[in-house]
Formats: C-alpha cells, sequence, structure tokens
C-alpha cells in the first residue's frame, strides 16, 4: 500500500504536495485522481434511458443519454466520433485547415478481462467493475454508484451559527458520506479562484469535517468550500464542491434563545420525552408589506428575511436536542429545502402538511433513534366537519346559523396527526396532534367548533389504531387561557353560555353545549403571560396538552425574560426569528 502511495504522490506537481499538508488531504486529492478514471453509469429498471458520465483527458465532462435497449456498438462509435471530431477541429486551428484529419479512437468496453460485444444492450453491457477504453486512456465502470442528485448550500452564513447543506443521495447514505470544510485564506476572493480544486494554489484552508460546520468569528468575510463525497458503506461517487455564495456574516449576538439552550445540553433519558411546539412565523406572511409596516414595523428589514431568520431557527431548534416538534406557519420550500436537511443532521425525521389554499402548513418531526412513524390521519377540520359522519350532531347544531356555518367552511385549518411508535418498548404509541386554529381575534366561535371536530377526530383515531395511547395535542390554539378552547379541553365542556359563542355579533352566535370526548388535559406549560409578543399584542396562544394521568411533567424549559424579549422592542428582532416563543418541555411518559 505504502509503494502504490509514494508512487502516486511522485507522479504529483510539487506545488501540490506542499499544499497537502494532512492525511485527509492527501487521501481526497488521492481519491479525486481515481475518480478522473471513473465513468458512472445511471440504469434503473423500468426507465428507459441511461446515462454514462466520465471525464476527458482535457478535462470537459462527457456525458451521455442513450436507450436502454439501444446495443453497446452505437454508443461506442459515438464516443469514437466524438473524440475524432473534437480532436479534428483542434487539428484545424493548429494546421490552418490543412492536413490529414486524426483517425478516431479505438473505444471498447471489457468486462472480466473478455470484450463486451457491439450487439449486447446497453442494460446488460455496462456493468459496475467493466472497464471502458477509449483510445490508451482506461475508465473504470461504477454502475449507480452513489451520487448527490441535491447539493446545496445555504445562501446566508452567520459566525456561531450551523450551516446546514441540503443534501439528497441515490445509491447512498447521508451517514456514510464524507464531509470537509474549507475556508479561504484571503477574503473576496475571484468567482473564478472559488472555482479551482481547494489545495491547488493554496487559496482555501481546511477548516472541519462533518455535515454541519458552524463557521467562527475567525471566518468572518471568508467564504466557505464543502467537499462532499457520497457513499454506500465501502462505495463511493463522484465527489461534489459547494462554493458559498457570500461571505460568512456576523452574528446577532446572544440570542433570546442562548440562556434556554443551558437546560437542553442534552437529550431526555428515556422514558421522557423532550417536546417543543413553536409557531416560527411563514415567510408569506413576514415579507408583506402590513408586516413591515404595520405589525413589525421596530424590526430590521433584514432581520425579516427568510435566509437570516432560518439560520436562526436552526440553531435553535437544534439546541433544544427534542425528541418531538411541532412546527406552524412553515413555508413549504423552508420545510423541504431548509428544515429537513437540518433537522435530519440532527437525528430527526419529519412530516409535512400543507395548508389549502395556502404556501404554508404543519410541520412535525421526531427523532428517529427513539420513535417511527406508524401512520397519519391528517385532515381539513371544514372538510371533516362535513364529509365524516362522526360529527353529524356538531354538524346539525353548526348549521342553524348559516352565517357562523359559511365562515366555518371557508376556513382551511388543518390538523396533522402522527401516530408514533417507542422503538425501545415497540407497542408502545402515543398520537401526536399538531394544528394551527382559525387567527381573527373574534372567532372564538370558529375555534370552539374546529377544536370540537378535532377532539372528536382524535378520539376516533386513539380508538381505531392506538387504543391506549396517550394523546400530545401542540399547537397554535390562537387561544388566550379564559377562553373557550381553552376550557374545553381542560375543563371537557363549554357551555352555551360562553361568551365565545357570540364573539363574532349575535348575527353569527351559534349556542350549544360542546363536549370534550377526553378527559380533561393538561397545559404541560401552563399559562405563561405571553408566547406571542408584538407591538399591538401580547397574549399566550400556544400550547402543549397532554393526559396527566399517562404523562407527567418533569421539566418546563424556561421562557426567555421580559428583558429578553422586549431587548428590540418586540418579536420578532435581530435576536429572535418569530413574533412567538417557543415552548419546550419534558414529558415523563409511563412506560
Amino acid at each position: 500500500m505504502l509503494n502504490h502511495l509514494s508512487a502516486a504522490l511522485a507522479l504529483l506537481p510539487r506545488r501540490l504536495l506542499l499544499a497537502s499538508s494532512s492525511p485527509r488531504t492527501l487521501t481526497s486529492l488521492l481519491g479525486r485522481m481515481e475518480m478522473a478514471r471513473t465513468a458512472t453509469v445511471r440504469c434503473l429498471p423500468g426507465e428507459p434511458k441511461l446515462t454514462i458520465s466520465f471525464r476527458l483527458d482535457n478535462g470537459s465532462h462527457k456525458n451521455m443519454l442513450r436507450d436502454q435497449d439501444e446495443p453497446l456498438g452505437k454508443v461506442l462509435v459515438r464516443i469514437s466520433n466524438g473524440l475524432a471530431k473534437g480532436q479534428g477541429k483542434k487539428s484545424k486551428k493548429r494546421n490552418n485547415n490543412k492536413g490529414p484529419q486524426p483517425e478516431p479512437a479505438v473505444v471498447k468496453l471489457y468486462h472480466e478481462g473478455e470484450e463486451v460485444s457491439d450487439t449486447v444492450l446497453n442494460s446488460e453491457a455496462w456493468r459496475d467493475g467493466s472497464v471502458l477504453h477509449v483510445g490508451d486512456v482506461e475508465y473504470s465502470i461504477r454502475r449507480n454508484a452513489p451520487a448527490f442528485v441535491t447539493a446545496e448550500l445555504p445562501v446566508a452564513l452567520l459566525a456561531g451559527f450551523p450551516v446546514c447543506p441540503n443534501l439528497e443521495v441515490e445509491f447512498g447514505h447521508l451517514q456514510d458520506c464524507e464531509f470537509t470544510w474549507y475556508k479561504e485564506n484571503t477574503p473576496n476572493a475571484s468567482p473564478e479562484a472559488a472555482e479551482e480544486l481547494p489545495r491547488q494554489d493554496g487559496s482555501w484552508a481546511e477548516v472541519g469535517c462533518g455535515r454541519v460546520h458552524v463557521p467562527s468569528n475567525q471566518d468572518i468575510g471568508f467564504r466557505l468550500k464543502l467537499l462532499c463525497t457520497p457513499k454506500d458503506g465501502g462505495r463511493s461517487g463522484p465527489a461534489k464542491e459547494l462554493v458559498s455564495v457570500g461571505a460568512v456574516e456576523a452574528g446577532p449576538g446572544v440570542c433570546t434563545f442562548d440562556n434556554r439552550h443551558a437546560y437542553t445540553v442534552r437529550e431526555a433519558e428515556w422514558p421522557a420525552v423532550r417536546v417543543v411546539t413553536y409557531n416560527i412565523l411563514a415567510d408569506v406572511y413576514a415579507q408583506t408589506e402590513l408586516s413591515k409596516t404595520v405589525l413589525y414595523p421596530y424590526c430590521a428589514p433584514y432581520a425579516l428575511q427568510l435566509d437570516y431568520r432560518q439560520n436562526l431557527i436552526k440553531k435553535e431548534l437544534a439546541g433544544y436536542n427534542a425528541d418531538i416538534v411541532c412546527l406552524q406557519e412553515v413555508d413549504k420550500g423552508v420545510f423541504s429545502d431548509s428544515l429537513t436537511p437540518a433537522l435530519d443532521a440532527f437525528g430527526l425525521d419529519g412530516v409535512f402538511r400543507i395548508k389549502e389554499k395556502q404556501h404554508e402548513g404543519l410541520a412535525t418531526f421526531y427523532r428517529r433513534s427513539k420513535f417511527q412513524l406508524l401512520s397519519q390521519h391528517d385532515i381539513v377540520l371544514s372538510e371533516a366537519l362535513t364529509s365524516d359522519p362522526i360529527h353529524s350532531t356538531l354538524l346539525e347544531s353548526v348549521s342553524a346559523n348559516s352565517g357562523l356555518k359559511g365562515k366555518i367552511l371557508k376556513r382551511s385549518t388543518a390538523m396533522q396527526v402522527s401516530v408514533l411508535e417507542d422503538l425501545k418498548k415497540p407497542g408502545r404509541k402515543v398520537c401526536v396532534a399538531n394544528t394551527h386554529l382559525y387567527w381573527h381575534p373574534k372567532g372564538g366561535n370558529v375555534r370552539l367548533v374546529q377544536m370540537g371536530v378535532a377532539l372528536r377526530h382524535l378520539s376516533h383515531v386513539i380508538n381505531e389504531v392506538a387504543p391506549g395511547a396517550p394523546l400530545l395535542f401542540c399547537g397554535d390554539f390562537n387561544s388566550s387561557p379564559n377562553s373557550g378552547v381553552f376550557q374545553l379541553l381542560s375543563e371537557t365542556a363549554v357551555p352555551l353560555q360562553h361568551a365565545d359563542w357570540s364573539s363574532s355579533g349575535p348575527e353569527e352566535s351559534c349556542r350549544m353545549e360542546l363536549q370534550s370526548t377526553f378527559p380533561p388535559l393538561l397545559s404541560a406549560c401552563s399559562q405563561p403571560a405571553y408566547t406571542n409578543y408584538v407591538g399591538g399584542f401580547h397574549g399566550c396562544l400556544d400550547y402543549i396538552f397532554i393526559q396527566p394521568d399517562r404523562m407527567q411533567v418533569e421539566q418546563v424549559i424556561p421562557l426567555p425574560t421580559h428583558q429578553e424579549v422586549t431587548t428590540y422592542e418586540a418579536l420578532p428582532s435581530v435576536a429572535h426569528p418569530s413574533d412567538h416563543i417557543a415552548l419546550i418541555c419534558d414529558l415523563r411518559w409511563n412506560p
């Protein structure tokens, strides 16, 4: 092995060796040399085409899309003719269009030392380990080698905040992949320099390894580069290099969640479960003119930008080390391109429910080392009210007031319902519900009906698919502790004289007695003074409800102090990414 390594190093330019100071650097460099003589083939059953990719001697890439049922000979001729054509153009330029044209290169495919017949179909010919001869150059064939189909760095990078690339690998596993991070040695390097291989000219210095990298204050003003190699066990595929669009910028300093992280340094120990609920403020709402000029005029415009807020949200959520995370106001793109890759790197899997007619919705994440997702039972509350017979009595009562019924049916409010199973104790299940009820201050009657639908649906789900499973009900309920919704959950009934039945005026009044299908539920984080704090309002709207006979509260993570919340007047701010505050608690789930 050492002899081969020495021989390979002898072929490298001296300046390359001088810049290659670490064993990992040399290993990566040799791996890149090996990749230069590799041809990758992607060929899947059921797909009509296959792709063949390799790098030519002149550094250019050859990418071919061919029919799987095409004879091999046609591909080999195409490769040969393509090379001859390229060489011919160069020869004409050198000889002023005079002189003989170069002969086409001999192109052959071999497998286990035997030449593969030109009549063999592409789908059978291009086998793993075969060797493609293009003139004097040999390419080792890697069929369906691990490859990144998505590889992107976040746009905004802040010192002290985790950089989580958006990665999707085919024929491999992210946990097997290799990652090396670099930063520029000099700030503001030209885009052309950024495209060069790391270490070739000493313009990039290695600063870390691992899927997630946290830049330091020393990195401010410098761009980052990530070299990532897709792998599946011992098999590897073509490496990708990603260069950040901009340089690392200074972070905001102390954030509202920094002190909270002191309570969540480690994961909760079984049988305890750490739960988070958080309305993270959808970008579709944060970027409206109303938000900028009326709702959050005190917030610096850059702090309302999605890229900036996502840095804070990802650091905040990662630092909680939670087992179950229920989020509201999650933009569709944020879930797929930002939160999913980031939280996946921290051990969480997630599911998403879009809100009809909107571009945001609900997301539930769970720690995959502790839970598996058994089933989902999401609903749109208004649709369930009219279509599911279990709500027929409630529908009949609501139909007595056509104005209220019409308002309810226009709402696209959804509820995400996920049944999780404890991996440490199979058969032990929990029903996790996540919702974001109607927002209007005068919509108490609408929210009561929505909660009536939600509770009956949850009772039905538990009875049908998870008998005996406790309910964990999280969300932004847009309801204060003196509301009918809170009373329904905590006391199991709302009397017909409750003020919320007439919250939107007498013309939409619909008085009824509403009963919960569950015993009294407990607000695990009690009733904070506020979970939403904006310039014109503050109040408690968010909750984690549990069944106290099945789960007990072990720890409630203290909320930020009033001084922390109001440092920049209100929320959101440069130190807090949302107008809501996350609720976090550790629950002891009786085995």
